[in-house]
């Protein structure tokens, strides 16, 4: 006899079986959106440019929880290198494989089943629940969650606090969550010589030569602005392009291309004029810096959010979680800034944008009552 598919399974399953790679949503948010009104949502479709959104809610007045999240996934690279196709859900060894299985469809398919469980028990219930959703997390988030606070704030619909649902764990369910996340800065300094056949070149009009020992410092600089909450801000030079391919021509420009991971004690335009000052002391020669600010650090998350998470992973899943503000970046760099608090509980990351991505079923069956017991305890403070 076969054991009924549990609803969070199944929904897993049938999200992993559409082809939503960034900014398709592949009729991921169809399915949703006749599951949450069905049980008595408020939804809201907006299509911007090729990103499709879907805001839903219950509910009216404070406290607001808003979960977070995302139906695109990232391309899954050479299918044949999969043990099974990527857009096919396949169960192997108590593990559920598939692109999007931890990042993050499970989470998704959770927030939704939760939902579904709050609502069927608590109709009346104090303030407000959403639900916001974009195809837009993976690629290059202009027109997803970016695009829809503007929105959210014109029509009052802006929460008191969001639960993201990023696969935060490290070994299991649980142990650890971000309550905030580092602010990333792309950088790209341009060096300017003289390209010259190597044997007659002037060394000095080579920016290869002349950008070494300003490589050297971006490569030692330390930013001691870490604290309880976030490690201090990194550079990482991320690409260096010069030359035409030949052996025997040098460059007539040198690209550097960087990477910063700053905290909120050192904001973007305080790095800037320190990378400035940096490079100006070094006489590089002719040169010009693009400066890109991709995400704004937020938090610590100091509201009762991140109590309310911990109390709900104790209760049903028997862990702590250590509290964290490490990784990339999330879409929460769009509510945080704002001075919304927001936490990151979801699957474990271990195999996150890798082949043969996939979740443990067990950790995703009991992930639904996790949700919609912060739910249950979030708007309870409604009630006091």
């Amino acid at each position: 006899m076969m054991t009924p598919t549990s609803p969070v399974l199944a929904l897993t399953r049938d999200l992993i079986a559409r082809r939503s790679v960034t900014p398709e949503d592949a009729g991921c948010l169809d399915l949703i959106e006749a599951r949450l009104a069905a049980v008595g949502c408020h939804i809201e479709r907006r299509r911007i440019e090729a990103v499709d959104n879907l805001f839903a809610w219950r509910g009216e007045g404070a406290p607001h929880l808003m979960l977070l999240g995302h139906t695109d996934v990232v391309p899954p690279g050479p299918e044949s290198a999969w043990q099974s196709p990527p857009f096919e859900p396949t169960e192997t060894g108590g593990e559920l494989v598939g692109r999007g299985a931890a990042d993050m469809k499970s989470s998704v398919a959770a927030f939704v089943t939760a939902i579904e469980a709050y609502l069927q028990r608590q109709h009346d219930h104090p303030g407000t629940l959403s639900l916001l959703l974009t195809s837009d997390e993976e690629g290059i988030a202009e027109h997803g969650v970016r695009a829809m606070v503007p929105w959210l704030r014109d029509h009052d619909h802006l929460p008191d606090a969001c639960l993201i649902g990023e696969p935060s764990s490290l070994q299991t369910l649980g142990d650890n969550v971000r309550i905030g996340r580092r602010g990333s800065i792309q950088a790209r300094l341009s060096i300017r010589g003289r390209q010259g056949h190597t044997a007659y070149a002037d060394p000095r009009d080579n920016p290869a030569h002349r950008a070494g020992p300003l490589l050297a410092a971006l490569g030692q600089l330390e930013f001691n602005d870490g604290d309880d909450h976030f490690p201090p801000t990194r550079l990482q030079i991320s690409n260096l392009q010069a030359g035409t391919g030949a052996d025997n021509v040098t460059p007539g420009e040198l690209l550097v291309m960087f990477n910063l991971r700053n905290n909120p004690n050192s904001p973007a335009e305080r790095l800037e004029a320190r990378l400035r000052e940096l490079i100006q002391a070094h006489e590089p020669g002719d040169w010009d810096l693009e400066w890109r600010v991709s995400g704004v650090p937020f938090g610590p998350a100091r509201g009762p959010l991140p109590e309310i998470v911990s109390a709900a992973c104790s209760e049903h899943l028997g862990i702590t979680p250590k509290r964290d503000t490490g990784g990339g970046t999330s879409d929460g760099r769009f509510i945080g800034p704002l001075g919304i608090d927001c936490v990151e509980l979801g699957p474990v990351n271990a195999t996150i944008h890798q082949i043969n991505e996939r979740i443990t079923i067990d950790e995703l069956e009991r992930l639904p009552a996790v949700y919609a017991s912060i739910i249950e305890r979030y708007l309870a403070q409604g009630e006091r």
